[in-house]
């Protein structure tokens, strides 16, 4: 956790992070992240039901960025297998440079890593338990676990091709050797431009698309606990 990151792996976090609605602009990373408010949100953002925003007060005083940050330790990464040491939480909270990012890229991983074991993501957002349930439940849970998977694997190549966009300078207008520089120039900002509108476009689709399929496998859920319900009534009638 205490790794510095080079130039190349900064970037690619500052790019993860943009994807990520949070509640202020980031401006200036090491402030923006010292109350712990912009990292509870991060965690939000991947797992709603791990994180109350309200328990999360933006400050300035030095002992609530710490009760913020001890919060997050206590409730949240614990979940995540991951913990923040109490000197670099201090570090933090002091606007210390350098050391948000060596922690968010931290914390980055474990989110991929839960991500991957999407079992366990779908076991955490139960809402009863299924040990006395029939078959069906079985068969939802796998249905979105295959789902998410797909989905985890698909932004994963996303990010990857993004990664190997920017690494690389374009060249997609150098044929064109006898335009004038100031044009080429400015063709090479505009084609680029596009190019990140359309990987926008992509990934927000995507993310309906996982919303509308999540939303379908509650809704079967819903209607499979609504017949168990149904036919415990039934039961009791009859008693």
């Amino acid at each position: 956790m205490d790794r510095e990151l080079n130039e190349e792996e900064l970037q690619d976090l500052y790019a993860w992070i943009d994807k990520i609605p949070l509640s202020r602009p980031k401006r200036h990373i090491t402030r923006d992240f010292s109350d712990g408010v912009m990292a509870a949100e991060v965690i939000k953002y991947f797992f709603p039901r791990l994180v109350d925003l309200h328990n999360y007060i933006p400050a300035n005083s030095t002992p609530q960025k710490l009760s913020n940050w001890n919060l997050l330790n206590r409730k949240v990464f614990s979940k995540l297998n991951f913990h923040v040491p109490e000197e670099t939480v201090k570090k933090i909270v002091l606007n210390t440079a350098g050391v948000i990012e060596s922690v968010l890229s931290a914390l980055r991983e474990k989110i991929d890593r839960k991500l991957e074991h999407t079992t366990d993501n779908i076991l955490d957002l139960e809402y009863f338990d299924t040990r006395n349930h029939e078959k069906p439940h079985a068969e939802i849970r796998q249905a979105e676990v295959k789902l998410l998977a797909q989905l985890a694997g698909e932004e994963k190549k996303k990010d990857e091709k993004s990664r190997l966009r920017n690494s690389k300078p374009q060249h997609t207008v150098q044929f064109y050797t006898d335009m004038d520089p100031t044009l080429r120039t400015i063709l090479q900002e505009k084609e680029q431009a596009v190019m990140a509108l359309q990987e926008t476009v992509e990934i927000l689709q995507m993310k309906v698309n996982r919303l509308e399929h999540l939303i379908h496998l509650k809704d079967m859920r819903i209607e499979d606990l609504t017949r168990h319900l149904e036919m415990y009534k039934s039961k009791g009638n009859t008693r």
